[in-house]
């Protein structure tokens, strides 16, 4: 296969109003629960990503018959109860999915069958001991390669006991994965995390009848419940919104509008953050869908000042740090991120790769062991490689807004694990960008 590389030319403002892609989280859950839930789960809006298209695909080996997705990102899972998965016929290859292969270890651990799930080179390199070790706690049996990393042999037939867990890191896929598992537990499972993370398990959970109690930053359950069927509607994706959030904020005289996005209070530190820089961001016309909050997002060119980024927002806008190192280095004055060394073991070291990304286009970027030192100033352009990291590649897209020539993005493949048709409606937006050759 061919590398995919962007060439972005410089300049442009954004106008419109769009609709980004599903958001990825809730798109991984509405699978796993419509799986193994009492009855048939109709879902609108999923995300057709690679990410949520191999957990799709991994439930249909573990025997659960799922219609679609159609064009419009309908889905209907026919589940099979808590306990009517069956042994895949072969190992489950989940791609660059971190959230499916630790929500998934966690959903499996107590199953009675064997199974392997592994997935692409870089899923292979992140760690996976912060869930196999709390898994460990609770009875399961999962070996793993070495080092901790995929892939993780899941060995069916454990008695899971419920723990109560206080997570060293914050961590929404650590806390899932353990509460998933707590479902196949006896007793009570209760985690407590050192941080607000995303909530769209508990949400969820609660959704489809499963009791999930939250007090403060410790959730538990109950092992031996079960869930009923329930209809999702996906809200689009606030992580893929940050892009144009970003775009819309430091390209001139840019006004646009998303509509239908996800704004659950654990997942708009990006938006705290942009206004604390000085973004012009209105939430407008908000409303409740299948009990998580949406509204339309109408973003306006503004004047960003460097900050020093609050610590309690970090865990809530961790996968929007990419494009925010962007508004940072279009800012005027200096901005310090501490706190986010999480982002060392995203499907790329994102501390590393953004700040030799920025430095390669003429930015002022200094990275630290939990974060990065950015003088604003000028974007010159050049040339930069995502690490087959799509958030990378979407964030430098962002960048050349401001730049003074090409900016040159190598390896953006993967672009397409969260974002299908970036490219389509980043030149609908005003960003003039094409395959370079």
């Amino acid at each position: 296969m061919s590398q995919i590389d962007y060439c972005v030319k410089p300049g442009g403002q954004l106008s419109g109003t769009f609709r980004v892609p599903g958001d990825k989280s809730i798109s991984h859950r509405s699978i796993m629960f419509g799986s193994i839930a009492d009855g048939t789960t109709h879902v609108t809006g999923f995300l057709q990503g690679q990410d949520s298209l191999n957990t799709l695909r991994a439930f249909r080996a573990m025997g659960v018959e799922i219609d679609g997705p159609n064009a419009n990102g309908e889905v209907t899972i026919h589940g099979v109860g808590i306990d009517g998965l069956k042994p895949p016929a072969a190992p489950i290859d989940l791609g660059n999915s971190g959230t499916s292969i630790r929500l998934m270890s966690g959903l499996l651990a107590g199953q009675a069958f064997d199974v392997e799930l592994s997935g692409d080179r870089s899923l292979s390199k992140r760690p996976m001991k912060r869930v196999t070790d709390p898994l460990a706690l609770m009875g399961a049996n999962i070996d793993t390669a070495e080092g901790g990393k995929p892939p993780l042999k899941v060995n069916g037939g454990s008695k899971m006991q419920g723990i109560d867990y206080l997570m060293p890191m914050a961590s929404a896929q650590v806390k899932s994965c353990i509460l998933l598992a707590g479902m196949y537990a006896q007793g009570k499972t209760c985690v407590t995390e050192p941080a607000t993370t995303r909530d769209h398990t508990e949400r969820m959970l609660n959704a489809f009848g499963y009791k999930v109690d939250t007090k403060g930053k410790q959730m538990c359950l109950e092992g031996g419940g079960r869930l009923t069927a329930c209809d999702i509607d996906v809200p689009s994706d606030i992580s893929s919104a940050a892009f144009f959030l970003v775009g819309g904020s430091i390209a001139e005289n840019s006004d646009i509008t998303l509509e239908h996005v996800g704004v659950n209070p654990t997942r708009t530190g990006v938006i705290d953050i942009l206004k604390l820089m000085g973004a012009n961001i209105q939430l407008l016309n908000e409303r409740l869908v299948g009990g998580e909050p949406v509204a339309d997002i109408r973003v306006r060119s503004a004047q960003l000042k460097g900050i020093n980024v609050p610590q309690e927002l970090v865990p809530l806008a961790i996968d929007e740090f990419p494009v925010l190192f962007v508004a940072a280095a279009c800012a005027e004055g200096q901005t310090v991120i501490t706190g986010a060394e999480e982002l060392r073991v995203k499907e790329s070291d994102r501390i590393q790769v953004m700040a030799d990304g920025l430095q390669a286009i003429g930015v002022d970027a200094t990275p630290t062991d939990d974060g990065m030192i950015i003088n604003g100033g000028v974007i010159k352009g050049g040339k930069v490689h995502s690490r087959d990291d799509h958030r990378i590649a979407m964030a430098f897209t962002m960048a050349a807004l401001r730049a003074e020539k090409d900016v040159v993005i190598e390896d953006c493949e993967n672009v397409n694990t969260s974002f299908p048709d970036f490219i389509g409606l980043a030149n609908r937006a005003g960003i003039s960008i094409a395959i370079a050759s």
